[in-house]
């Protein structure tokens, strides 16, 4: 039914399992599977009384946004290629992950997203709402959801 699966990644506990869950179904169905990290954009600074001057540089931050994303799919990719199934990995620096996720999904022609309920992004998510809900409601191809 399914051939190629799109998961996002973050690294967090949940998102490792789902990582897990969805080389199990890749398997199972015979698809591939594509592992996507949406890095974080360099933060604007915001100046003002009582304001914090952060000395990261934008070539520093995004370094290490890049180290990050390099440990989490090669992680993935280590866990698939250790059973044998296809697979490939993406990143993108993007300020929106839930659009950067659909794009990807649509760059690499697949045909599910498997991700989990919820990512490490802290009370941000709890007052932006969820990058999964987010994908939910804007995608055009199927998600599975892992818990």
């Amino acid at each position: 039914m399914f051939k190629h699966l799109l998961v996002p990644t973050d690294g967090s506990e949940l998102s490792v399992a789902t990582v897990d869950r969805a080389i199990g179904f890749a398997r199972e169905a015979g698809a591939r599977v594509t592992f996507f990290y949406a890095q974080p954009d360099f933060p604007m600074p915001i100046y003002g009384e009582g304001a914090l001057i952060d000395p990261t540089t934008p070539e520093q931050f995004a370094k290490g946004a890049a180290q990050e994303a390099a440990r989490i799919l090669d992680a993935a990719r280590g866990k698939a290629e250790a059973v044998e199934l296809v697979c490939d990995t993406d990143t993108v620096v993007s300020e929106v992950p839930y659009e950067a996720i659909i794009e990807a999904a649509d760059r690499h022609a697949c045909d599910l997203i498997f991700m989990a309920s919820h990512g490490r992004r802290g009370l941000a998510s709890l007052l932006l709402g969820s990058e999964t809900h987010k994908v939910l409601t804007h995608s055009k191809i199927p998600v599975l959801v892992y818990r």
